[in-house]
């Protein structure tokens, strides 16, 4: 048997404070992201919000080591899943190898194809890790892949995974992750906070997804959990369109001002700590919350938990029945 590739996708992020404005940059350059004008005027607008805005985010990098984890964490995700695909395969040519893209800084999705391709493979399945559809996310590294399997020197087939918002096994793993923030609040209930990236709202108008799967999730950890209210919102939002609502920060106003005092978030579009959960949720929406006497925790990110590595392995392995 030829040894199939397996392609881990996603988001990527700087790998120091010097690649802050160049990431920035290849982010909003991305037309399928945000449109920044007319077409012609997407990239010179991109670079006048990358020299803007690195000054601040290089402060938020600054305050979680200096650069994002992502690509570490991604790369040990790959390991873990590459370790359970090939459990019990005899000695020699593994059936599986894994590889990570990232959109938007390195190692980029071009690099993760050339790589897995000098090394013969010629059959992939891509995974976007991202549990939500969305053009913007998923959509926009599929495009970035296609482009790439296009060209003439890399004349291979690949299977896509576009989703997996009630996947049983990614349900029970963030099930698991959540019962353990509950427990952090010593008997107390706390609200809980499904907060999710924000999208412009034309995706959900053109027939974007993302929010009826963001829903199908919270439906399904909503039946798994014991009577908790629940709320969603969405963060990181940037740019001079108009967004999904309610903002993250506008839940916890609202909140504070009908008296709760604990929250618990759950980051359930992101499976990777980053800037969103490390900064943006830790350090931004805690003591955003604290200076309204509210309590807020974070659930623990999905990472490399067995369980969620198990949902991604039958997820690839039911796409090759």
């Amino acid at each position: 048997m030829e040894t199939i590739g397996v392609l881990l996708l996603n988001l990527g992020g700087p790998d120091s404070l010097e690649a802050v404005r160049p990431f920035l940059y290849n982010l909003f350059s991305d037309r399928l992201i945000i449109k920044l004008g007319p077409p012609f005027m997407q990239r010179p607008i991109a670079a006048l919000i990358a020299a803007t805005r690195a000054k601040k985010s290089r402060a938020m990098y600054a305050q979680i080591g200096g650069a994002s984890p992502l690509v570490r964490i991604t790369a040990a995700q790959s390991e873990a899943l590459s370790n359970a695909l090939n459990e019990g395969s005899p000695e020699g040519k593994p059936p599986f190898a894994v590889f990570t893209g990232m959109r938007y800084w390195r190692p980029y999705i071009e690099d993760a194809v050339k790589t897995a391709y000098d090394a013969g493979i010629r059959e992939f399945v891509a995974v976007g890790l991202y549990p939500h559809y969305s053009l913007a996310t998923t959509g926009s590294s599929f495009a970035e892949l296609e482009r790439v399997l296009s060209k003439k020197i890399y004349p291979a087939h690949c299977r896509y995974i576009r989703s997996w918002p009630d996947n049983p096994l990614y349900i029970a793993a963030l099930t698991e992750l959540i019962n353990n923030g509950i427990a952090e609040f010593g008997g107390r209930r706390p609200h809980i906070i499904f907060s999710t990236h924000a999208l412009p709202e034309y995706f959900i108008t053109q027939g974007d997804p993302y929010v009826a799967e963001i829903n199908r999730t919270i439906a399904a950890l909503t039946a798994a959990l014991n009577g908790y209210e629940v709320h969603l919102s969405y963060q990181s939002r940037s740019g001079p369109v108009k967004w999904l609502a309610p903002s993250t920060e506008a839940t916890i106003i609202k909140l504070s001002e009908a008296g709760v005092k604990d929250i618990l978030v759950v980051p359930i579009s992101f499976v990777s700590d980053h800037i969103e959960t490390l900064y943006e949720i830790d350090i931004f929406y805690r003591d955003f919350a604290l200076k309204r006497g509210i309590i807020l925790k974070r659930v623990s990110a999905l990472n490399t938990h067995p369980v969620f590595i198990q949902a991604l392995k039958t997820l690839i392995l039911d796409e090759l029945k």
